[in-house]
């Protein structure tokens, strides 16, 4: 979205620029309105420089993220796994009066 703003305004400046040169070329203007200018496509080009390692930087970051996502559903995978073995390997609770109950059926 910011790209395509810079693009919008590099060539609103742009047809400012050509409108200048064409109206300065008719009538002698003063300089100060296109060194304006000059400064401000100065600008755009360092905010389209900065703009471009952004984007490098959040690939970069996306990237990180992704891989981070993959890792932690593994992780969640596996905890979800080892949390139903131990819930199944768990001795169960058995009462006093059950266990006296086995040993004379055993007996």
């Amino acid at each position: 979205e910011l790209e395509n703003q810079l693009t919008t305004k590099s060539k609103t400046l742009d047809e400012l620029k050509q409108s200048l040169a064409l109206n300065g070329s008719a009538e002698q203007t003063p300089e100060a309105p296109s060194l304006k200018i000059a400064e401000l496509c100065e600008m755009v080009d360092s905010i389209v420089s900065q703009v471009a390692q952004l984007k490098t930087s959040m690939q970069s970051i996306l990237e990180q993220w992704r891989v981070y996502d993959e890792v932690y559903a593994e992780v969640s995978l596996m905890t979800t796994r080892y949390l139903y073995c131990i819930d199944q390997c768990k001795p169960s609770v058995v009462s006093l009066e059950a266990l006296k109950k086995q040993v004379k059926t055993l007996q």
